[in-house]
C-alpha cells in the first residue's frame, strides 16, 4: 500500500474521532449559545529533505512513514471552556495594563465585558482563581485611588471621571457575590493561584459519556405539566421549587429590579409556581408583594402608557387576595418601617401574641391600581363600549381601597406601626375622590354593591355600614375626618370635595359659606397644580348651583373668572389647547396630559359656556340700554367676552338662523335689546343644551321669569327719557307680570339708584326725574375723572409689580375709597383673584362709576 493510501486512512480515523469530539462541543454550544463547536489547528513539522520538494515523501516507503507519522502531524484542539478562559484572561490583561497608566475608561468598559465572559465560564465550572484575583486588586486599586484623590485634589478628565465612578458603584456590589474566595486570596496572595494548578493537576473520574438521546430527554421526574419540558438554571441544572427556596427565588428576582433585559414575564410565571409551592402565611405574602410590584413594573416601558388590562385585573386580584391573608393572620403586619429578613437559608417564626412586621406598603399598592386605571381611561376613546367595559372595573377596585382603610385602621391601634395615620389620610382620600363628583344615587348603589362585597366580619370605625346609604353623611363624614386628622393639601381637598358634593346636589348657600370660610381662594396658588384644578372645578360647579338656583348675578360672577379666559379646558384639565405660537416644551405637555382628568369626570363646556353666556346677557343688555344715554358710564363692561361676540354679531352683512348654542344667546339677547322678550325667550328656550340639565322644564321656566324681568328693565332704561309718568298695569299688560313684581322690580331699580323715578302708589304709576344735561366742560370733567381712575390702577399695578405683591394694604385700600368702589377692577369684576359672591357687593347697576364726589355734586 502506498503512503497516499495509508494517509488517507488515518486521516478517516483522525475524522471519525473529530465526529465524537464535536457532539460534545454541540452539547456546550447549545448550552452556551456559542456560534462555534471546535477549533482545531494543525502544525506539520517537515524534515529538510521534504523541503527541497513536497512530492518526495510520496515515494518513501511505508516504514519510514510510520517512523516519521508522529513528528510529522502534531494536532491541538482547544474546547469551548479553554477557549472562554482564553479570553478570560486576556480581558484581565487589558483591565491590568489600563491600570498601570489609570484609564479608568478601558477599565469600565473590560470590567464590563469581563463580567459577561465570567457568566458563560460559571456555566461550565467554578469560579476561576485568577478571576478572583483581579476583582480584588482592582477594588484595592479603587480605594487606593479614592484616598489619594482626597489627598491631592486633583480632578480626573470627564471621560476618567466617569469610568471611575462607574467602577467604585459597580466594584463593591459586584464583590459581595464572591465575599468568600476574596477573603481566601487576601490571606493568602502569594499560593492563591498555585493551589489552583494543583487542583487542576489532580485527576477527575470521567463521566459516563451519554449518547444524543439521552443527553435531550430530561427525566420523568422532573418533567412537571410543561409538557415535556422543564426549567433549567445556569449550568443546565433543572430548578427546584420548594417552601425552603422560595426566599432565594425572591431574592433574585428582587435584585433584578431595574436591570436591562431581565424578563419579567418569565418572574411572573416564576412567582405564580412558587405560590403553588408557598405553605405558610409569610411566604404567600412576601411571593404576593412581589409579584405585584412585578407586574406593575411591566409599565415602565414608553411603548406602554399604562397597565394592560390583564396585568392589571391579575394584580388587582393578587392584591384581594393578599388582603385576605392579612386579615385572616392578624400576626403579620405588611409596614413601610419594617426591617427587612436577610437570612434567606431559614424562615421567621413567631411566638403567640408576637407580631411580625414585613416590609411594604399596602397603600401604595391600591395607589398605583387607582392610577393606573385612571391612566387606562385617559387614553381609551370615552365613546366607546370598551371605555364602559374598562370603568366596570372601578366597582371592584372601590371595594378594595374600603378594604384597605379597614385595615389601615386597624394598624393605628399598633404601637409600632409608625406612619400608619397618613398612610389611612391616603385611603380616605383616595375614598373621597371616587365619590365627590357623584350624584347621590349613584354613590347609594355604589356603596350597597361594596357592602355585600364585604366580608361580614370587617367592620369600618370611620364609616360603619349603616352610613353608607346617606351619601351625603358619607361625604361629610369622610371629609371632616380628613380635616381633622391631617393638614395641607389633603385637608384643602377634603374642604373642596365637600363643597363640590354639596354644590353639585343644589345646596349653594351651604357651598358658599363654606368656600368663604375656607380662603382658599387667597391663597390657592401656593397649592400643587392637582389642587388648583380640583379648586377651578369646584367653583365652576358652585356657579352652576346658583345658576340652577336662579341666582344670575352670582353665577355670572363666580363663572366670569374660569369662562373669561377662555382657557376653560386647561383650567379643567378637561383637554389641551395648542397654540401656534406656544412656548410649551414636550415635556411639559407630557405633563399636561397626566393631569387629564378621564372622561366620566368631565363638565360639559358646551353647556358652562351657554350658562355664563346666558348670565352675561341678563346683565349685559340692561346695562348696555342704561349707558346708551349716559356717557358717563360708556366703559362699564361685566363680560368682555360677551360684548366681544355681540360686536362681532352685528358687524355681519348678513345673520342667518342660530346654527349653535353661542348663535342661539346672541339671537335672543339681540331680541331683548329690541324689546321683544317673547321672541328672545323662545329663542333661549329653543337651545337643546338645556335637556342635559337636571329638571330642564324648570331650567326653562326660571328662564322665561328672568328674560320678562330683564326685559322690564331694559325698557325702563331705553325709554325713561321719553317718559315723564308710567302706569304699572300698563307694563303688567307688556310683560305679563303682576303688577306687585313689577312694583318689586322698580322699587329695587330706583334704591340702587339705577333710575331716577319716584313710584307713586296712589295712582300706580312710575314718575320720572328728568336730570339735568351735561355741559360740554361738565363732559370733559367727567372723563378726565375716567381718565385719572385708569391712571392711578396703572401705577398700583407698577407698584405690586416692582415689590411682588408686598405693596401696602393701606395704599390699596386709599385707592379703591377714591373711585367709590370696594376695590374693583375694570369690568366691575374684584381683584386679587377669584371671589365668590358674598352678598355684600351691589348689583350691576349700581357698582358704575358715578364720577366721584365731583360727578354727584354736578348731579346734584
Amino acid at each position: 500500500m502506498s503512503r497516499f493510501f495509508y494517509g488517507d486512512s488515518d486521516s478517516d480515523s483522525a475524522s471519525s474521532d473529530e465526529d465524537v469530539l464535536s457532539d460534545e462541543e454541540i452539547e456546550q454550544s447549545e448550552e452556551e449559545e456559542s456560534s462555534e463547536d471546535e477549533e482545531v489547528e494543525t502544525s506539520e513539522e517537515e524534515s529538510s529533505d521534504d523541503e527541497a520538494g513536497g512530492a518526495k515523501r510520496f515515494i518513501k516507503n511505508m516504514s519510514e512513514s510510520e517512523e516519521s507519522e508522529d513528528e510529522e502531524v502534531v494536532k491541538v484542539v482547544k474546547s469551548a471552556k479553554n477557549k472562554r478562559l482564553e479570553e478570560l484572561e486576556s480581558t484581565i490583561k487589558l483591565i491590568e495594563n489600563a491600570q498601570k497608566i489609570n484609564d479608568w475608561a478601558v477599565i469600565s468598559t473590560e470590567f464590563d465585558k469581563l463580567n459577561r465572559q465570567i457568566v458563560k465560564v460559571l456555566q461550565s465550572g467554578p469560579v476561576p482563581r485568577i478571576y478572583v484575583k483581579t476583582v480584588a486588586d482592582l477594588e484595592d486599586f479603587v480605594n487606593e485611588t479614592v484616598t489619594k484623590q482626597k489627598s491631592s485634589n486633583k480632578k480626573m478628565n470627564a471621560s476618567n471621571a466617569k469610568g471611575f465612578n462607574a467602577i467604585k458603584q459597580k466594584i463593591k456590589k459586584n464583590n459581595k457575590d464572591y465575599a468568600t474566595q476574596v477573603e481566601k486570596y487576601r490571606a493568602n496572595k502569594d499560593s492563591y493561584l498555585d493551589e489552583e494548578e494543583e487542583e487542576v493537576k489532580k485527576p477527575t473520574p470521567a463521566a459516563p459519556r451519554l449518547t444524543k438521546l439521552e443527553r435531550v430527554e430530561a427525566p420523568a421526574a422532573s418533567l412537571g405539566d410543561d409538557d415535556g419540558f422543564a426549567t433549567v438554571g445556569r449550568g443546565g441544572k433543572t430548578l427546584q421549587y420548594t417552601p425552603e427556596s422560595i426566599l432565594k427565588h425572591l431574592r433574585v428576582i428582587f435584585e433584578s429590579r431595574g436591570k436591562k433585559n431581565t424578563d419579567r414575564l418569565e418572574q411572573i410565571k416564576t412567582m405564580e409556581k412558587l405560590l403553588e409551592v408557598a405553605q405558610t402565611p409569610y411566604q404567600r405574602i412576601r411571593v404576593y408583594l412581589t409579584l405585584i410590584s412585578t407586574r406593575i413594573d411591566l409599565t415602565n416601558t414608553p411603548s406602554a402608557p399604562y397597565m394592560a388590562v390583564e396585568q392589571w385585573k391579575a394584580a388587582e386580584q393578587e392584591y384581594a387576595t393578599l388582603l385576605s391573608v392579612l386579615e385572616s393572620n392578624r400576626d403579620y403586619v405588611v409596614s413601610e418601617g419594617a426591617e427587612e429578613w436577610e437570612d434567606d437559608e431559614k424562615q421567621p417564626t413567631i411566638t403567640a401574641g408576637e407580631t411580625l412586621y414585613i416590609p411594604g406598603s399596602i397603600v401604595s399598592y391600591v395607589e398605583r391600581l387607582d392610577d393606573e386605571l385612571t391612566k387606562s381611561l385617559q387614553h381609551i376613546d370615552p365613546h366607546t363600549a370598551e371605555y364602559i367595559e374598562r370603568l366596570s372595573d372601578e366597582k371592584q377596585l372601590y371595594t378594595n381601597l374600603v378594604r384597605t382603610q379597614i385595615y389601615a385602621e386597624g394598624l393605628t391601634k399598633l404601637e409600632k406601626a409608625d406612619g400608619i395615620q397618613g398612610s389611612l389620610n391616603r385611603v380616605v382620600m383616595r375614598r373621597l375622590e371616587h365619590i365627590y363628583f357623584k350624584p347621590s344615587q349613584v354613590i347609594t348603589i355604589l356603596e350597597d354593591g361594596t357592602s355585600k362585597a364585604l366580608p361580614s366580619e370587617l367592620e369600618s370605625s370611620i364609616t360603619p355600614r349603616g352610613n353608607a346609604n346617606d351619601a351625603e353623611a358619607l361625604v361629610q363624614t369622610l371629609s371632616n375626618y380628613l380635616f381633622k386628622n391631617s393638614d395641607g393639601i389633603p385637608r384643602a381637598r377634603a374642604m373642596l370635595s365637600q363643597i363640590y358634593f354639596l354644590a353639585l346636589h343644589d345646596q349653594y348657600f351651604r357651598s358658599r359659606d363654606l368656600m368663604l370660610m375656607s380662603h382658599l381662594s387667597e391663597n390657592i396658588a401656593n397649592f400643587d397644580v392637582t389642587t388648583q384644578i380640583l379648586f377651578n372645578r369646584t367653583l365652576v360647579q358652585i356657579g352652576l348651583c346658583a345658576f340652577r338656583a336662579g341666582l344670575i348675578y352670582e353665577a355670572q360672577n363666580t363663572l366670569s373668572e374660569i369662562c373669561g379666559s377662555g382657557r376653560q379646558k386647561e383650567l379643567l384639565a378637561q383637554g389641551i389647547i395648542l397654540q401656534r405660537y406656544s412656548t410649551v416644551s414636550p415635556e411639559q405637555e407630557r405633563l399636561e396630559r397626566q393631569r387629564q382628568l378621564p372622561f366620566h369626570m368631565h363638565i360639559n363646556l358646551e353647556l358652562l359656556e351657554c350658562i355664563y353666556l346666558t348670565s352675561s346677557m341678563f346683565l349685559e343688555v340692561p346695562l348696555m340700554a342704561q349707558t346708551s344715554s349716559s356717557p358717563e358710564m360708556k366703559r362699564r363692561v361685566i363680560s368682555k367676552t360677551f360684548r366681544r361676540m355681540l360686536d362681532y354679531n352685528e358687524r355681519q352683512v348678513f345673520t342667518g338662523p342660530a346654527e349653535n348654542t353661542r348663535d342661539g344667546v346672541i339671537m335672543s339677547a339681540k331680541f331683548l335689546a329690541a324689546g321683544d322678550w317673547k321672541k328672545a325667550a323662545e329663542m333661549l328656550n329653543s337651545i337643546k343644551i338645556w335637556e342635559l340639565m337636571p329638571q330642564p322644564e324648570k331650567v326653562k321656566e326660571m328662564l322665561s321669569q328672568q328674560i320678562q324681568e330683564e326685559g322690564l328693565r331694559t325698557y325702563l332704561f331705553t325709554y325713561a327719557p321719553f317718559y315723564d309718568s308710567l302706569s304699572i298695569s300698563t307694563l303688567s299688560s307688556m310683560f305679563e307680570l303682576p303688577e306687585k313684581k313689577i312694583a318689586a322690580i322698580i322699587s329695587r331699580m330706583i334704591s340702587h339708584e339705577e333710575l331716577a323715578a319716584a313710584l307713586d302708589q296712589v295712582n300706580d304709576a312710575i314718575v320720572f326725574r328728568k336730570g339735568v344735561e351735561l355741559s360740554r366742560l361738565q363732559s370733559q370733567i367727567v372723563t378726565l375723572a375716567d381718565k385719572s381712575m385708569n391712571l392711578l390702577e396703572a401705577n398700583e399695578k407698577t407698584l405690586e409689580q416692582r415689590t411682588q405683591g408686598m405693596a401696602n394694604a393701606f395704599q390699596r385700600d386709599q385707592g379703591a375709597g377714591a373711585r367709590g368702589g370696594r376695590g374693583q377692577g375694570r369690568g366691575g369684576q374684584p381683584r386679587g383673584g377669584p371671589r365668590l359672591p358674598g352678598g355684600q357687593q351691589r348689583r350691576p347697576g349700581g357698582q358704575q362709576f358715578g364720577g366721584g364726589a365731583l360727578g354727584g355734586a354736578i348731579k346734584a
